[in-house]
């Protein structure tokens, strides 16, 4: 039973949940017009760019009332009204036109802003385009405007084609062991599309496959773009040749080939993990990538197995993979030579070559300072097995060599061997800057870190930091008081760095040649 004490507190909170509700109900103030007297947090409303068909982030304009009086703005409303590409929501209500929207004396409201427009609404042959509209707060002599500006630009779209039972086309794989088969949201290029150019950019939903004895060849300055959960897939017998050539000028990437997400806003330029890799299946072979970025993937690149012939499987130069929210470089039994390539900024490893094969780097930067969460992996994590929660796959690491390199970043221990004995396992480390600060101890006297013994470890520096203009912002480029300058072997060093300039008498280790920093202000 409830004493009074009780019932007097109860009755005392229902009370007062009712006025609140009904204060909430109701609109017990007066407002008058508006007079054209608001202000905004932007005159002008820049969208960015978008893709045609690709839907826009949202962007926000504050509508403020700065008098002292609550009032009604009769009308807001697109310019182009309900043909305009653009859509707005006014403080929660979605729509083109809105009347009698209140504001409150010294208060304001929210307009959100998204746009989709459609490169064929346009009748030039022009591949991009400024899309405009305004957005008109009241009418006649208080009439306000606000203005929206946004770029869209065309592109060859490249998608799984969708058939008249409602089923949309898809890559089969297997057998495998079991018998299984596997399905990829993708569909296989035809011949006119395994041409690459730089006229516009391409946008590839799904998976776009290169079919069994074919070639995908990209030409100079061609931009790649993924919708999410894309990717590039090489089948078995087919190759992929990224033909980018250095630019005229080193501050300049237009003849390099990109591969990125299609999300062409501000905040999505260093945003990792927005569409899936570029995957060399078994089989795939003579695959050669020149002069690339690759960036903002879940994994960079993903090679499985080898062609089974004396060639390498990939061959990659003057390459940068960069913000991966797994893996940068990911290779299973593999067979890949390199020169002037460079990882950073991975969720896991930059590098990972696993269940053995056989690799060849020079001079190249292998770091990673990831800084969106926890890495437990190195940059370089070398093994010669595989794991699964079914079983542990071992293959012969035939060959690991590394020379004229760094391989640093902002953990401890940058770099890992994991060894099965029951196969090969084949690795040297020469001229090489590493970052290896065994702290605990864990791995002294442990036969794979012998540092001294030269069969494994020749003419390296340890953990003396390299000096890299930003690794935050994934620039590698090395001060002339880098360790790394003039540490790599002459008669084995690449001519030229990834930027095209010629080194020097004396190399530097790592992807880039040595300069002279500017003094900061």
């Amino acid at each position: 039973m409830l004493n009074k004490k009780t019932l007097k507190y109860t009755f005392g909170i229902l009370l007062l949940s009712l006025f609140v509700m009904m204060s909430s109900c109701r609109k017990d103030f007066d407002t008058q017009p508006s007079e054209g007297k608001l202000t905004f947090s932007k005159d002008t409303v820049y969208l960015d760019t978008v893709f045609s068909n690709i839907g826009s982030s949202t962007y926000q304009l504050t509508v403020y009332n700065e008098s002292r009086h609550d009032i009604t703005i009769p009308k807001i409303k697109l310019n182009q009204g309900e043909n305009s590409k653009y859509r707005l929501n006014v403080d929660g209500i979605p729509g083109k036109s809105f009347t009698d929207i209140d504001i409150l004396a010294k208060d304001s409201i929210f307009v959100f802003i998204e746009t989709t427009a459609d490169i064929e609404d346009f009748t030039s042959a022009e591949t991009q385009f400024l899309y405009t509209d305004r957005i008109e707060f009241d009418t006649d002599a208080n009439r306000q405007n606000v203005e929206l500006i946004t770029l869209v630009q065309d592109a060859h779209f490249l998608f799984p084609e969708k058939f008249n039972d409602g089923s949309t086309e898809s890559l089969t794989f297997g057998p495998d062991e079991d018998g299984n088969y596997t399905e990829i949201y993708g569909f296989y290029l035809s011949d006119e599309e395994l041409h690459f150019t730089a006229e516009k950019p391409y946008v590839i939903y799904g998976y776009a496959a290169v079919p069994p004895n074919k070639t995908l060849t990209i030409d100079p300055g061609a931009r790649i773009h993924f919708h999410e959960n894309g990717g590039i897939l090489v089948a078995d017998q087919a190759s992929l040749h990224v033909n980018g050539e250095l630019s005229n000028d080193p501050e300049e990437l237009e003849n390099e080939v990109i591969f990125q997400g299609d999300r062409l806003e501000p905040e999505y330029k260093n945003t990792p993990g927005q569409w899936q890799t570029i995957w060399l299946t078994e089989g795939s072979t003579n695959n050669i990538i020149n002069h690339a970025t690759i960036k903002n993937a879940t994994a960079g690149l993903r090679i499985d197995s080898n062609d089974g012939t004396s060639s390498p499987t990939l061959s990659i130069q003057n390459t940068q993979i960069y913000n991966c929210s797994t893996v940068g470089l990911w290779a299973l039994t593999g067979h890949i030579e390199g020169e002037n390539l460079a990882v950073n900024n991975c969720g896991q490893a930059s590098l990972y070559l696993a269940l053995g094969g056989k690799y060849n780097f020079n001079n190249s930067t292998f770091v990673n300072y990831w800084s969106s969460g926890y890495r437990d992996l190195p940059a370089v994590l070398i093994a010669n097995k595989y794991e699964t929660p079914e079983a542990i796959f071992v293959a012969d690491l035939e060959e690991a060599t590394f020379t004229n390199s760094i391989i640093y970043g902002n953990n401890n221990i940058e770099l890992l061997l994991s060894k099965e004995d029951a196969a090969e396992f084949n690795y040297s480390f020469k001229n090489t800057l590493i970052r290896f600060n065994d702290y605990s101890g864990i791995y002294e006297d442990h036969p794979l870190y012998d540092f001294e013994n030269p069969t494994y470890f020749e003419n390296n520096i340890f953990n003396e930091e390299p000096v890299f203009l930003d690794p935050s912002k994934n620039l590698l480029n090395i001060d002339v008081s880098s360790p790394a300058n003039g540490l790599a072997d002459p008669s084995t060093a690449s001519d030229k760095d990834i930027l095209g300039i010629n080194r020097s008498n004396q190399p530097s280790s790592g992807a880039y040649e040595s300069e002279e920093f500017p003094e900061e202000e």
